[in-house]
């Protein structure tokens, strides 16, 4: 990839694969050599909630929102059809891909290998990574292609609307069909935790700042001054996981790259599926290079946290959602590069939405 195209992403950005590697190191001997460590962090839960973690989560969350300007979604109706590409692609086909592809795999093609318990566990844990489309790398991904940020920042902000109200019936329905058992109760608290808590809090923020201080502030200064605080939230809370999950690790080793292999092959699938559905509908490639990349990334963040909160941070559960950090970044840059070698198959006028 040429040096220029990796400006807008940060060193640790650009290197997030590595540092997950080194936080799952570091986790695994915290768990096995000082283990008073987890199990003295293990005393802070409220609700099946472990408070230093939902801190640290609400650290990495808050900047995102910050990000996002909710007025772009006013004129969503000036150029729609790649919000349909968006709206389609993360809501109507990702989560049943995401279920159908996961479970082909853990349960027909390594069923010699994994337990059906641990399958099932492994399932749902991809089943909320499937259900939360990203919201925060989505913009690095979207500057790397060249595309429209402002039509970016639109897509972005429904998703974030859609949510709200998607997220929870989507993943109870189909971890209820996965055969897991989850309380409405619980996962709605999670979306309130870790989605409307911070969302508010970063649209207030954003609101008093650029009254205060103008946009060109907030936009060039003061989000900047977030970026390292959000990577070192989420490398942070790896460690801890990591930490808890450090005897299904060193139990299961080959289950991280064996749960790898169907998250990577669905964010593959995905991106292609809202690529070419815009190539088709004839959007400019700075439209459709952020559709496939908010179709094939994912919210990780949230899916950790729900996972956490459902299911504990020892589980197997949060162990296939970390994964999917694990995975996303490396894939996520061929797929950059791959949309970029092939712009000159869209049409380059520029769609505007402003």
């Amino acid at each position: 990839m040429a040096k220029e195209k990796l400006q807008g992403i940060s060193f640790f950005e650009k290197n997030l694969t590595i540092w997950v590697i080194l936080c799952m190191v570091v986790g695994i001997l915290i768990g096995k050599y000082f283990a008073f460590i987890p199990d003295f962090l293990g005393q802070f839960e409220y609700a099946n909630v472990s408070i230093p973690i939902a801190i640290l989560i609400w650290i990495m969350i808050y900047p995102m929102m910050m990000k996002v300007d909710f007025k772009s979604v006013t004129d969503i109706g000036k150029s729609p059809k790649g919000l349909y590409v968006t709206w389609v692609t993360n809501w109507l086909i990702k989560p049943f891909t995401m279920f159908g592809i996961s479970a082909f795999f853990f349960y027909v093609v390594f069923q010699s290998i994994i337990p059906a318990d641990l399958a099932k566990d492994y399932l749902a844990g991809a089943v909320l990574l499937g259900a939360a489309p990203c919201t925060a790398m989505v913009f690095v991904w979207s500057h790397l292609t060249k595309g429209n940020p402002a039509y970016t920042v639109v897509q972005v902000a429904t998703n974030d609307l859609i949510i709200l109200v998607a997220f929870t019936p989507i993943v109870a329905f189909l971890l209820g069909v996965s055969g897991v058992k989850v309380p409405w109760e619980t996962l709605a608290l999670s979306v309130i935790l870790f989605v409307v808590i911070p969302l508010v809090a970063g649209i207030v923020t954003r609101m008093l700042v650029v009254k205060n201080r103008g946009l060109e502030y907030f936009q060039n200064t003061f989000i900047p001054k977030f970026n390292n605080i959000t990577i070192l939230g989420l490398l942070l809370t790896l460690v801890i996981i990591f930490s808890f999950q450090g005897d299904v690790i060193l139990q299961n080793p080959l289950h991280i790259v064996l749960i790898a292999i169907p998250l990577t092959i669905q964010t593959v699938f995905i991106f292609f599926v809202a690529y070419f559905a815009a190539k088709a509908m004839k959007l400019p490639h700075n439209i459709a290079a952020p559709a496939g990349m908010i179709g094939a990334s994912n919210f990780f963040e949230l899916s950790v946290a729900v996972a956490i909160a459902l299911f504990g941070p020892t589980s197997p559960v949060a162990l296939a959602t970390i994964v999917g950090v694990l995975v996303e970044v490396p894939v996520m840059l061929a797929l950059v590069r791959f949309a970029n070698n092939t712009n000159h198959w869209f049409p380059q006028e520029i769609v505007k939405a402003k």
